[in-house]
């Protein structure tokens, strides 16, 4: 006769397990896998304001990706977000005291809580606005971030910004120049982004070891002499006529830092400082004038800077900026311009690529981001840029070897996006390495920026002197 069918006790680790509990856990299980688990809130690690009158920028960095919905509420002006997955902390609450009142656009922000899992924020405006909400995936020291960049309904025009300044008069000076710059601070996230940069190969360790022997200024001292004469003999016969348009752009800004120095300055205050001093000193001539692609502490795309530098009919474009290497021994300054056939060297096109993160660091909506400039065409007129440009490189390297070790004694050529002017000789100088300490003490010394911005309004001027403005025309 068969036996009754019973029910076996399993044995885990020697005690015995009922079916009833054994069911018991499945079920559980097969629950925790079909219903899902709250979703963490994103946590924000840091928010950022940056005032300018081109736009203002808020940076809203976080631990994830946010989502955010945005519009416009009339009478009076405000713009309304909505991002979801947030719960409201301190740090996103400290937004609000980091408007400030002389912001052209923002009057204030609220933020609060929404609902559950939703943080709502109010902009109340100043004046009507063109919003641009994005998301930046993490690039240098950066995590996520989400971007809220607000508009002038009507953009900044360039030349009516210098004729309101005065910078577009003959007589225009810039009296704040010449004082004397402090140099923030390190801030969270705000550290060096070499990091995320291309790294170097180690052929390219000796390959920015400084040029000591060539001396480009035993080979200008001649054509010195002969330039100053013509330079003075044009200002007698009334040559040099028409007003010259320089553009100075300080490389950086905003929510990219650039390079940083052991004692904590960092590339965008210096280069801005030096800017500055050089316009006063250009504009001390009456035929010279000049715009600055950035006056204060905002991102400007490289492309945007090129744009700016062509819609006042720049005669000439200047980028500066302040190196940095993994080594703290690589020294000197060096002058470059765009290339038509590759880098001139493995160091120059490590830099270029360096420079040309600028915009994956600092943050552009690529949506809206016009990719004309990044990829000129080489034609006549690039041709002829390149070829004034080298001109230009070669007086301004000239003058600067008078005044610190030159990294190399020649100028060099790669692909940087910010030289990509068609119709402008544009130039880019690495005034110094801020990774050098002896060097980085040199970019904070009033004196060295001075001498600086004194070296390269010399070498403008025997440019000039050589290459007649109406030049120009050619490229155009």
């Amino acid at each position: 006769m068969p036996s009754t069918p019973q029910i076996r006790s399993q044995h885990v680790s020697g005690k015995p397990v009922s079916r009833r509990t054994v069911l018991k856990a499945g079920a559980t299980l097969l629950l925790s896998v079909v219903a899902p688990m709250r979703a963490m809130a994103a946590q924000i690690l840091a928010v950022r304001v940056w005032p300018a009158e081109d736009y203002t920028r808020v940076t809203l960095e976080n631990d994830a990706a946010l989502k955010a919905t945005h519009f416009i509420v009339k009478d009076p002006e405000r713009m309304v977000v909505d991002i979801d997955g947030l719960e409201l902390n301190p740090t996103l609450k400290s937004l609000v005291a980091k408007i400030q009142s002389n912001d052209p656009y923002i009057k204030q922000v609220r933020v609060g809580q929404n609902r559950p899992n939703v943080v709502r924020l109010v902009f109340d405006l100043k004046e009507e606005i063109t919003p641009q909400v994005f998301t930046l995936p993490p690039a240098g020291n950066y995590k996520h971030r989400l971007i809220f960049d607000l508009y002038p309904v009507q953009p900044v025009d360039p030349i009516a910004a210098m004729i309101e300044k005065g910078d577009w008069s003959s007589d225009g000076k810039d009296k704040a120049s010449t004082a004397k710059t402090e140099m923030a601070p390190l801030k969270p996230g705000e550290a060096d982004v070499a990091a995320a940069a291309p790294q170097p190969p180690k052929e390219q360790l000796e390959a920015l070891k400084p040029d000591t022997k060539a001396d480009p200024r035993a080979e200008l001292k001649n054509e010195l002499k002969t330039a100053e004469a013509q330079s003075k003999a044009n200002d007698k016969t009334g040559k040099l006529v028409r007003m010259l348009t320089v553009v100075l752009d300080p490389g950086h800004g905003g929510e990219d830092p650039g390079a940083s120095g052991k004692n904590g300055s960092r590339e965008k205050d210096i280069v801005l400082a030096i800017a500055k001093r050089l316009k006063g000193k250009i504009e001390e001539f009456p035929n010279m004038r000049v715009m600055l692609t950035r006056d204060g502490d905002y991102f400007v795309p490289l492309g945007t800077r090129v744009e700016k530098a062509r819609k006042v009919q720049a005669d000439l474009f200047v980028s500066i900026h302040a190196d940095a290497f993994v080594q703290a021994s690589a020294r000197g300054s060096s002058v470059f311009v765009l290339s038509e056939k590759g880098a001139s060297s493995t160091a120059a096109r490590w830099l270029a690529d360096k420079e040309n993160l600028a915009d994956t660091i600092g943050g552009v909506n690529v949506k809206n981001h016009d990719k004309q400039l990044a990829s000129v065409l080489f034609d006549l007129s690039t041709t002829a840029q390149i070829n004034d440009s080298l001109k230009l490189g070669k007086s301004v390297l000239g003058e600067i070897g008078g005044i610190n070790r030159l990294h190399k004694g020649s100028v060099e050529q790669a692909g940087f996006a910010v030289l990509k002017a068609p119709d402008i000789p544009s130039i880019l100088i690495e005034t110094a390495f801020i990774s050098n300490p002896e060097e980085e003490a040199k970019l904070l010394d009033d004196g060295y920026q001075n001498q600086m911005a004194d070296a390269i309004v010399k070498g403008i001027r025997r440019y000039f002197a050589k290459n007649p403005p109406l030049a120009k025309n050619r490229l155009t």
